[in-house]
């Protein structure tokens, strides 16, 4: 026979269990995204991934995309190091986006101090590739990229370059010219791309691989001059300035700029977010941003562009063997 007190036992579980049930299909049920998503950048304000942070962001807004808004928040410091821990130690949230550039962010995937593998990290998108241009002061007396690899061969380490990161993408383009022609050169890291363009502009380095995205305004104002690209093809805004293909040297590389989210995010977060950049991608005012920027487009959904970042990957620990870094086991 059950008693009184066992059914309002019953009684009284049921009721929690049904509570739970009803929260549960609610918290399942909330729209993504609830609160404001974070969009990450790894270097200081002005440089190329934080002008493509910001772009980009900015169009979402435009768009109308997504109901919360877009913050861009800076976290610079030790070649990324300090962004991609953080968005690491996010694991499941979608409102944290890393902002990245392919060089930096494999450098770190592949250090074993550092425990931020590729397995830490949702794939998202990427949307194109900003290609890396070799450019000195204007009244420089290299008048020619051959004269600035001749140098640096003759007399090995006597010229300086200004670079983002000592793992970047400007600087896997010194080490692929120093393989490929033997010449040898010294570098200087700076937070950003603008600082180490501005850097050369005021004659404390001799020359800098950086974006071309990043020197574009003191290209046009004269202050810099670009000697050489290092894409497949001339680009638009200096088209005097010949590939270093062009000119026998076999060497081609760029920055690669998309988007990660932490590991462990919803998938349906993480679709939504892949969505959300093939309409940025898509629309006009991104190739106008694009076009300007002198970007090679090279849209990938999340699972092309994962499939990319392992490719590249083991590109990059080749890399870093060459110049002794730490590198995961």
């Amino acid at each position: 026979m059950k008693t009184r007190v066992g059914i309002r036992v019953r009684s009284f579980l049921l009721t929690v269990i049904g509570t739970a049930v009803a929260l549960a299909g609610t918290v399942q049920a909330q729209p993504y995204p609830s609160k404001p998503i974070e969009f990450n950048v790894h270097t200081s304000p002005g440089g190329g991934t934080d002008v493509f942070a910001r772009s980009v962001s900015e169009l979402l807004g435009r768009e109308k995309i997504f109901s919360q808004p877009l913050i861009v928040s800076n976290r610079p410091g030790g070649s990324g190091v300090t962004a991609f821990t953080y968005i690491k130690g996010k694991r499941g949230d979608p409102h944290a986006v890393l902002t990245m550039a392919t060089g930096s962010f494999l450098a770190a995937a592949n250090r074993k101090d550092l425990d931020l593998g590729l397995e830490h990290f949702t794939p998202i998108a990427s949307l194109a590739m900003d290609p890396q241009a070799i450019a000195v002061a204007a009244d420089s007396k290299f008048k020619t990229v051959r004269e600035l690899i001749e140098s640096g061969r003759k007399e090995p380490n006597a010229l300086t370059a200004s670079i983002t990161s000592a793992t970047g993408t400007a600087r896997v383009l010194l080490y692929l010219i120093e393989r490929e022609t033997g010449a040898k050169f010294r570098y200087v890291s700076f937070k950003s791309g603008s600082e180490a363009t501005l850097a050369v502009a005021g004659g404390h380095t001799i020359f800098t691989p950086e974006n071309l995205s990043e020197m574009l305004g003191l290209v046009e104002s004269k202050k810099l001059r670009v000697l050489a690209v290092s894409g497949d093809k001339r680009l638009a805004a200096v088209p005097d300035a010949p590939t270093l293909k062009e000119l026998g040297y076999n060497v081609v590389v760029g920055t690669g700029r998309g988007f990660v989210m932490p590991a462990g995010v919803p998938k349906e977060a993480a679709a939504a977010m892949e969505a959300a950049m093939k309409r940025v991608h898509d629309s006009p005012a991104w190739k106008e941003f694009a076009a300007r920027n002198n970007y090679e487009d090279m849209w990938l959904g999340s699972a092309d562009f994962g499939k990319l970042l392992s490719k590249m990957s083991t590109e990059m620990s080749e890399f870093l063997a060459f110049i002794s870094a730490p590198q995961k086991p």
